[in-house]
């Protein structure tokens, strides 16, 4: 699927630019160093079955920010078993090493398998595969910001492509305050001088949020009336394309 945009109505050099972007932040206006828009969200490439031994399986990349997701199961579990009629939804997100800047990082990531979890739990109808187990398997293979965003709307991709029931497709984006400007979608280099971060994740057809995080300092005017909404709109827009990429993926098979 091509790229498709979905934006809402190392050492001394890289310290510099992150100076820079300190003393820009002060400002009403500056330039993006990749030249979107405040409010401009980075083009999406998604591609289902990436992943041949999976049950499903999906490739996501935004930016500089890539992310393959390898759904197996359901498999029967003894340990689905305390669940009661009620499947289980295991998830794990890794980073390779080469995945940031800092070489030989990589590693399970306890804190993003837990939000990505939450994230999807909401969406996946767990009585459909009673006293069993799905198996949701993240990889960032390059971190470019907005990391989990990325990982939980691949992830929904990847268990939709898996033919996991769902009540709606999981979208997620992120915002960064930093000064008196809001950024979507935010690169690595923005989420180091960002004052603040909102991470939300959402099934847009029931209008409902099912993972919410707030970093640093906002004022709930600035929440509430540009951060939500903006993130809202963009996850609406985002599913939309997520949706293209499994028609497209469902008329390729045929």
């Amino acid at each position: 699927m091509a790229a498709s945009t979905y934006s809402p109505s190392q050492g001394t050099e890289r310290r510099q630019r992150q100076q820079q972007m300190r003393r820009l932040s002060i400002q009403s206006d500056w330039d993006r160093s990749d030249g979107r828009s405040f409010i401009q969200c980075r083009p999406a490439f998604l591609r289902t079955g990436a992943a041949n031994a999976a049950s499903g399986s999906a490739y996501a990349e935004f930016g500089t920010t890539k992310v393959i997701v390898s759904v197996f199961g359901p498999r029967e579990s003894k340990k689905a078993m305390m669940y009661s009629d009620n499947g289980r939804l295991n998830c794990n997100v890794t980073f390779t090493t080469f995945a940031t800047s800092l070489r030989g990082q990589g590693s399970d990531n306890k804190e993003y398998s837990a939000m990505l979890h939450k994230a999807l739990e909401g969406a996946v109808i767990l009585e459909t595969f009673p006293k069993t187990t799905v198996d949701v398997f993240a990889l960032v293979l390059e971190s470019g910001g907005s990391d989990l965003p990325v990982i939980i709307s691949c992830a929904s991709l990847a268990l939709a492509d898996a033919g996991i029931m769902m009540y709606d497709l999981v979208s997620s984006v992120s915002v960064s305050c930093i000064g008196k400007n809001i950024l979507i979608d935010p690169t690595n280099e923005e989420e180091v001088c960002q004052d603040g971060s909102l991470v939300l994740a959402c099934m847009p057809a029931r209008n409902e949020v099912t993972q919410l995080t707030l970093t640093g300092e906002w004022s709930l005017p600035k929440i509430n009336e540009q951060a939500m909404e903006l993130c809202m709109d963009a996850c609406l827009k985002l599913a939309g394309i997520m949706r293209s990429c499994l028609k497209e993926s469902a008329n390729l098979s045929n």
